[in-house]
């Protein structure tokens, strides 16, 4: 067994995983159907992405310093069923001042539902290879979801894109009913009414997630419009992001794999600057090779990375408190790349997304230089 849960209760985590992380791998396609289909410029767009994810991060920091793993399986139930819901009456507009109140409100319900995901990740034996486990997962979801939303888009209407963000959901929300794990049978013993503080260091790794987060969504959000924009042609561009998604599977099981060969600082601290460098090529390339083999590996970096800081974190805290608010790591940046790339790219061109993301690894890698190099174990005892 990989963690504390049983079989069934980590299929259930994968696909509320998948559910909750979709911003991570349908953000290409998210903005740019909202620039070709809905006519929306950049900065609304991005804006609208931003809303969302800004959601799930107030939802996240207001959840994760009362997890508590008893109630998690209800509230991933409600949170995801809600979102199904929330992204069936967005399919149905075009009013941007409508779609922008549904995108707010459906980030806070998806939110609710990803932060006990991860927290309830977090207390398994192994919290490093339980989340690449569920980054596995991502990665073959990314892969079905990129090779087939660009098409169906194209051939049924921008609307499509809303109907299976609502179909992915309620398979969140129907796993997460059925099969998430239960604290008192499969997890670590219950979280002490009392509350120790988040340990310092972790503050450190949560600031370098969220600047990852950043430049990952701010990047991600013009991945396909960048292709589109200089004319490398619609079935090229999908390549590419099927391509990402066959990439995406590597980073999980590889991170499983060196979890005792690479010390997790070191790698914490050079995936920042590789993403960075990644941007550089893909928003300045002119030729489509190069865009191409920066494109297909970006996802890659953040997910290998994030993996090594999960794990390490996860034992610095091992309340869970810590990686519930995963979402709020991740997605704090996130809410904020989207509408800042739009701005960028609107004032000053794909270019100016490349210095931005140079500058923001660095403060990435700083920050991560500033956790342990290894994490032991509490005892469980202190959880009791």
């Amino acid at each position: 067994m990989i963690t504390s849960y049983s079989k069934r209760g980590l299929a259930a985590l994968m696909l509320a995983h998948c559910a909750g992380m979709i911003d991570l791998v349908a953000l290409p396609v998210w903005v740019g159907t909202l620039v070709a289909y809905y006519h929306f410029d950049a900065r609304q767009a991005g804006l609208l992405a931003s809303l969302f994810l800004g959601g799930a991060v107030l939802a996240s920091a207001m959840l994760a310093p009362r997890f508590d793993p008893e109630t998690a399986r209800w509230k991933a139930a409600i949170g995801f069923a809600l979102s199904a819901l929330l992204f069936t009456v967005a399919a149905q507009t075009h009013h941007y001042l409508l779609l922008a109140l549904l995108h707010a409100v459906c980030g806070i319900t998806t939110g609710l539902s990803l932060s006990v995901t991860h927290g309830t990740i977090a207390r398994g034996s192994n919290p490093h290879r339980g989340f690449a486990l569920v980054g596995i997962a991502l990665g073959v979801f990314a892969i079905l979801f990129l090779g087939s939303a660009p098409p169906l888009v194209a051939h049924l209407g921008g609307s499509t894109l809303f109907y299976l963000f609502a179909g992915v959901m309620a398979v969140g929300a129907l796993a997460s009913a059925l099969a998430f794990p239960r604290a008192e049978t499969d997890g670590l013993p219950r979280v002490s009414t009392v509350r120790p503080p988040v340990p310092r260091q972790v503050w450190y790794g949560i600031a370098g997630i969220a600047c990852m987060g950043l430049v990952q969504s701010m990047t991600f959000s013009f991945l396909e419009r960048v292709g589109s924009d200089r004319g490398f042609g619609l079935q090229a561009v999908t390549g590419v992001l099927i391509a990402l998604g066959f990439v995406n599977l590597l980073p999980a099981p590889l991170a499983a794999l060196l979890e005792k060969r690479l010390p997790a600082r070191n790698v914490l601290m050079a995936g920042p600057l590789v993403q960075a460098l990644l941007v550089l090529v893909i928003m300045s390339s002119a030729r489509f090779a190069p865009y191409a083999a920066a494109a297909s590996v970006f996802a890659a970096v953040m997910i290998f990375t994030h993996t090594f800081a999960f794990g390490l974190m996860a034992r610095l805290d091992r309340s869970g408190r810590a990686m519930a608010a995963t979402p709020a790591m991740l997605m704090t940046g996130a809410a904020i790349g989207p509408i800042l790339g739009g701005t960028l790219v609107q004032g000053w061109g794909y270019g100016s997304l490349g210095p931005v993301a140079l500058a923001l690894g660095l403060t990435a890698s700083f920050c991560f230089s500033r956790l342990p190099r290894a994490a032991a174990v509490q005892p469980q005892e202190a959880l009791a």
